[in-house]
């Protein structure tokens, strides 16, 4: 969710989460756009009303940023027009809640064909989504083929250098440090608090343990 505080434009961030989504709301397209590698989200909204904006802008870098078409739902004031290829659904104020999660759950994705399921972790490969306890993610082809391994090998500790073989398709192991980062993104999108991982743990000196 891109939503600025505009004090006069309804926010809809918090009534999304009550309505059972798992929203992460940021108050620019920049800060959008810098954390989709990390949050691989299945949709955007795009609060344009609440930036006094058009949004189209936000719209065009969420979508230069994405390899995959990610689908936008933009907020307008009553006035403003956009052409329709901006986004997947544009929405003028005013509007209830309600409406609102009608023009969004057509655009989510269902479960696949292709499912790993161990313990409470369930990740469907196809749309490359991950659910955890109360925890919902979408995951980068990379963090899946991660998770994949991980839960594959559930139980066992597996070598930092073999871990970034396996994940990144290569031979050279010299700097692995990009995998320390893969694992935190994908703390973030299992585990109840990441600092203090109950699932994804490391083994020191050695490398990673998934228990489930």
């Amino acid at each position: 969710m891109v939503e600025g505080k505009k004090a006069d434009r309804p926010s809809f961030a918090a009534q999304l989460q009550k309505k059972g989504f798992t929203v992460v709301s940021v108050p620019n397209g920049a800060d959008a756009v810098a954390r989709l590698p990390e949050l691989g989200p299945d949709l955007a909204v795009v609060n344009a009303a609440s930036m006094g904006s058009t949004g189209v802008r936000i719209c065009q870098s969420l979508h230069n940023q994405q390899e995959e078409h990610l689908p936008i739902v933009l907020i307008l004031d009553a006035d403003k027009t956009v052409e329709k290829s901006v986004a997947d659904v544009v929405i003028n104020l005013p509007f209830t809640v309600q409406k609102l999660v009608n023009r969004i759950k057509p655009l989510l994705p269902g479960d696949g064909n292709n499912i790993i399921h161990a313990g409470p972790i369930r990740l469907d490969l196809e749309h490359r989504r991950v659910k955890c306890l109360a925890r919902n993610a979408r995951l980068t082809p990379r963090l899946a083929t991660l998770l994949q391994i991980l839960l594959e090998h559930r139980g066992e500790v597996i070598e930092r250098e073999e871990l970034f073989k396996k994940v990144w398709d290569t031979n050279y192991t010299g700097d692995t440090r990009t995998l320390d980062v893969h694992i935190s993104w994908l703390r973030r999108a299992i585990e109840m608090d990441p600092d203090h991982p109950r699932f994804l743990h490391t083994v020191r000196g050695v490398g990673y343990r998934l228990d489930v």
